[in-house]
């Protein structure tokens, strides 16, 4: 087989194809959304609060996940994945609709903002570990890393997209028509669920599904399951603070308007810089992952890299030096990325991936929406450069205290595969 045709042998799969496909379209209209929430909240903050109320964005989007992640990993593990899918995106398709009227009638309060970006929140915590758990139902376990891979380029791909098509959005018909793009969006993973033929949708354990129903004591198993596991346990928090303390997207704002002044245009490309790295990066992971074989080493290495560039990016005063920076972010966030879900979705037993995508969705997603806010209170106070800096030193430090701590991770190599298939 061509490199090629290795490159994207995921894709090969039906099931698989429908879902990537979905995806890459509603994730644009996604990153569209999260864009227009933050220049939207932006504009309506009270003078001199701008980093505090951007960074509640923040605050409001984890706050479900705190609540809900346990719960949503159960829910992925009992019920059948895609059918949790056709609610959750429903129901975040009639949100993204709901936020799409409040623009266009003009509202002058943020609140109502705050409380649909959290409903939104709610509903992502259980579209993620079912969404997530489902992936390796839908591909043979061999081709596991590389469709991890290409769902990675695929959220690049939609994350480049997202910031330019905001912009577009904007200047066509204003904030409204990105949330109303959004809504409809949503109908393709819809679609391409619906067109899935013979998919295992529950978790399974010598052929039988577990557990049979919602209970803490399952909720309990996951948490035991993550925590008893150094690899997937140390990737998490590995997660966790490299994307709590190196928080500069929130901040992009600020440095449009104020810092660089480049406006709404300048803004959309400034949100889609890390995601133009990324989507290099992914294109040579999806080609080279195979051959990689201290994958733990460059994890590690990979998520200093994501730290420096986060420094080197606050450190900038002109937009081409700050696009650079943004753009290395991404590239070496995608790099860290791919990895950590190979560690974790190889490591883990099909009847457990729900309840550990659950566990995981604290660190992977609680990272950067608790980045946000102490982001936006420390640009509240020192300004939005000091805030960026800092962080990035704080996640290099982070780095160094697990690659210490962790010699597991340290050895992780290619073929190192404890969970059951």
């Amino acid at each position: 087989m061509s490199t090629s045709q290795t490159s994207f042998v995921a894709l090969r799969h039906r099931n698989f194809r429908l879902l990537w496909i979905g995806q890459l379209i509603s994730f644009s209209g996604s990153m569209m959304q999260t864009a227009a929430i933050l220049w939207h909240v932006s504009l309506l903050a009270p003078p001199g609060q701008k980093g505090l109320a951007l960074g509640t964005v923040g605050l409001v989007r984890f706050v479900p996940i705190v609540v809900f992640s346990m719960v949503s990993g159960v829910v992925a593990d009992v019920f059948d994945r895609r059918r949790v899918m056709l609610i959750t995106q429903s129901v975040m398709g009639v949100l993204a609709a709901a936020l799409g009227v409040l623009a266009w009638s003009g509202i002058e309060r943020v609140w109502p903002i705050y409380l649909l970006a959290g409903l939104t929140g709610i509903a992502g915590t259980f579209d993620g570990p079912a969404r997530q758990s489902l992936i390796p139902n839908l591909v043979p376990r061999a081709d596991l890393p590389n469709a991890i891979s290409l769902n990675t380029i695929m959220f690049q791909i939609a994350s480049v997209a997202g910031g330019p098509a905001f912009g577009v959005a904007m200047a066509v018909g204003g904030i409204a028509l990105a949330y109303w793009v959004n809504a409809l969006s949503y109908l393709c993973v819809i679609v391409a669920l619906l067109m899935m033929r013979d998919v295992q949708g529950r978790g399974t354990r010598d052929g039988t599904s577990a557990p049979q129903a919602m209970s803490l004591a399952a909720a309990m198993d996951g948490l035991r399951f993550v925590f008893s596991r150094p690899l997937i346990r140390s990737s998490m928090l590995l997660d966790f603070f490299a994307t709590f303390f190196a928080s500069a997207n929130t901040l992009l704002p600020i440095f449009a308007q104020d810092i660089l002044v480049v406006g709404a245009h300048g803004y959309g490309w400034l949100y889609a810089a890390q995601s133009v790295g990324a989507l290099l990066a992914s294109a040579a992971m999806v080609r080279q992952i195979d051959r990689i074989e201290r994958r733990g080493l460059v994890l590690l290495w990979s998520v200093a890299a994501f730290g420096l560039a986060t420094v080197a990016f606050g450190l900038a005063t002109s937009f081409w030096v700050m696009f650079t920076c943004l753009a290395f972010t991404g590239a070496a966030d995608t790099v860290s990325m791919v990895f950590r879900n190979v560690i974790r979705q190889m490591e883990t037993p099909d009847h457990m991936r729900g309840r550990m995508v659950g566990v995981n969705m604290v660190f992977f997603m609680g990272g950067p929406q608790l980045g946000e806010m102490e982001a936006g209170l420390v640009a509240n106070w020192w300004g939005a450069p000091f805030s960026v800096i800092s962080g990035g030193v704080g996640g290099l430090v982070a780095t160094g205290w697990l690659a210490a701590r962790t010699p597991e991770l340290r050895a992780y190599r290619k073929g190192h595969h404890d969970g059951e298939a």
